[in-house]
């Protein structure tokens, strides 16, 4: 069959075109229906066109969804070999859709499958397009779990058969059913397992900095957090949470037996041949033990200043302020604000060659080389306050502290910094400026805040917009007036240097952006020391005044970098609002959640046929 004729003859393609789309046909690796789109030729003039020569019904897939239960009449390799892939059951009828009728091989595995599942079949020719989008759908999150359920299923069933008296026990995985807690890799073939490590690739795969595990009334929901937004992604029935629950706990090398209390713990996985670490928390409540795993990422990652989003005013405060022999530089924001980030890319800015670089974090959660990095341990005595102290006789030149959050700490901190030391750490505060008054609350003398803060910096993550995405808006109106209200205060030698703001960027929606933002990004505030704020410090001036003075000396808010991304295309103005904004926008596109994919008790097998017992007894599989 050559489809360029078919296409000719039936009147859909020229000709005269023939020759030319043959020869780019006849190129290595491209595809048919490519090409042939290219030329103009619609997936649906070449689905007739074939279907019409072979005689053989066709169907246009589009989204649709095949579910599990019927995708695994073909497994994935014999799919993919034969180039054939279940579509549906009508009637007691297996249809397949297949891309070349010429197929000699896939007819014969056709008939053994048919043979095999006790079904006869129907067959549909279905575009390339479509059979590729098919074929991802046994990747997909739900399948992958669904499958290791239904193994599950019959795991429980054979081990009813030999041992009927343990059907009435409940079957969730223990210690003694789960081996490698070390977690090199996390693929086993335990189903439990199985379930694990699929929920833990995808989770991976879609960039989540956090995956949430909550049982709930009738069901166990499972959220991934991707650019600080929790979206719900799967539920399971709540027969497997037990179980899920118990492996993620061996994993992390907790009591299994332990579940009125919350814990702690931590573990290793191979994600698509990168190493991969989770923190994870285990939190007990109403229907049983809630599971949050902290996905900290590739190990080495390569921290690059001026790639965090700093502008250029900053990124020279910073770069200055690192090079000095002692003082603190101290970073505020929220948890998830990137503070871990912002530290980990100045200790790489440092010189590690020639100065000895300590750190204490609580917990490691990337490693530096060259920096001799130590966690602390408050349950065996082993605090930041203490951990401070024995840096100390390590002779140090840089010492990063993970958190201040006590007074001792931030003392000990600041006699660190007067006696020669550079001391990077974080605090809890609003803003940049309130630093200074929280180290007044911590019982720091305000004599010695002036010595020793060389900066400041307060921080939020906001989402970015896709590359070259984002809907171009012209600023005019309340919006403008509002934006010029918004640097009034700022020194004209200051405003010179921020853009014209004509125009400003929002989320747009679109195929190769379906959530119109990708990624985060960190909106900064940053101010450094300088005489009329030492001043005011040793006065207790309050923090209005104080960041005046700041704003005196060109210190561009976070909100107001939020702003200034936006202009730049970086940012998606509606960002501007959750830095603390009042911008109201017009047709604000909602970003809609993808739907969550639901493992039902069907996917079971309908196993125990009773009512699911009150949250306090344990769940029966």
């Amino acid at each position: 069959m050559n489809v360029l004729t078919l296409l000719a003859d039936s009147g859909v393609l020229d000709k005269g075109r023939v020759p030319e789309i043959g020869v780019e046909l006849a190129k290595p690796d491209v595809k048919e229906e490519d090409v042939l789109q290219k030329a103009g030729v619609s997936l649906k003039d070449i689905l007739k066109v074939k279907g019409d020569y072979y005689g053989i019904p066709t169907r246009e897939v589009g989204d649709t969804s095949v579910p599990f239960d019927i995708l695994r009449f073909i497994p994935e390799e014999s799919a993919r070999h034969y180039e054939l892939v279940p579509l549906g059951e009508a009637d007691g009828v297996l249809e397949i859709g297949i891309t070349d009728p010429d197929n000699l091989e896939a007819r014969d595995a056709l008939t053994f499958i048919s043979a095999k599942v006790g079904m006869p079949y129907k067959i549909f020719l279905i575009t390339e397009t479509d059979f590729e989008r098919l074929l991802g759908q046994y990747k997909g999150l739900s399948g992958e779990v669904g499958k290791a359920l239904t193994e599950l299923e019959t795991e429980i069933i054979e081990k009813t058969k030999e041992n009927p008296v343990d059907s009435k026990r409940n079957l969730s995985v223990t210690e003694n059913d789960i081996t490698d807690t070390g977690a090199e890799s996390a693929i086993e073939d335990a189903p439990v397992t199985k379930i694990v490590a699929t929920v833990i690739r995808h989770a991976a795969e879609q960039r989540a900095s956090d995956i949430h595990i909550e049982p709930m009334a009738g069901q166990t929901r499972v959220r991934f957090r991707v650019d600080g937004m929790l979206l719900t992604n799967l539920t399971l029935p709540p027969k497997v949470h037990s179980s899920v629950v118990a492996r993620i706990k061996v994993l992390s090398n907790m009591r299994l037996d332990e579940k009125r209390k919350p814990q702690d713990g931590r573990f290793s996985a191979r994600v698509s041949g990168d190493k991969v670490d989770f923190r994870v928390s285990t939190f007990p409540t109403y229907y049983g033990e809630k599971v949050v795993m902290r996905i900290l990422g590739n190990q080495t990652k390569d921290w690059k200043l001026d790639a965090i989003g700093l502008s250029e005013r900053n990124l020279n405060l910073i770069r200055t302020a690192i090079k000095k022999p002692y003082g603190m530089v101290l970073i505020s924001g929220p948890t998830g604000s990137g503070k871990s980030t912002t530290l980990y890319t100045l200790l790489n800015e440092v010189d590690r060659d020639k100065q000895n670089v300590l750190s204490l974090e609580d917990p490691v959660e990337y490693t530096i080389a060259g920096v001799s990095q130590s966690q602390v341990r408050p349950e065996i005595g082993y605090s930041f306050a203490n951990g401070l102290r024995t840096t100390l006789r390590q002779d140090p030149n840089i010492i990063m502290v993970g958190e201040i959050r006590d007074s001792e700490t931030a003392n000990l901190a600041v006699q660190a910094a007067l006696t020669g030391h550079l001391v990077l750490s974080t605090i809890h505060t609003n803003n940049s400026v309130g630093i200074i008054p929280r180290l007044l609350d911590m019982g720091v003398e305000p004599y010695l805040i002036p010595p020793v803060l060389i900066l400041g910096i307060a921080q939020r993550l906001v989402r970015t917009l896709c590359p070259g995405g984002g809907k171009r808006t012209a600023v005019e109106g309340s919006m403008k007036e509002m934006i010029t209200k918004e640097f009034a205060d700022l020194p004209e030698k200051y405003r010179k240097a921020l853009p014209d703001f004509t125009e400003i960027y929002r989320i747009e929606i679109t195929d190769d952006c379906p959530a119109g933002t990708l990624g985060r990004i960190a909106c900064f505030e940053v101010f450094d020391m300088s005489p009329e704020l030492e001043k005011a410090i040793l006065q207790r001036r309050p923090e209005d005044e104080l960041r005046a003075i700041v704003r005196s000396q060109g210190m561009i808010t976070m909100k107001e970098d939020a702003m200034i991304k936006s202009a730049n295309g970086v940012v998606p103005f509606e960002e501007v609002n959750t830095l603390g904004g009042e911008f109201g926008l017009d047709e604000v596109v909602p970003i809609a959640p993808p739907a969550p994919q639901e493992i039902t008790e069907e996917d079971l097998g309908g196993m125990s046929g009773k009512k699911e017992p009150a949250p306090s007894k344990e769940i029966e599989v």
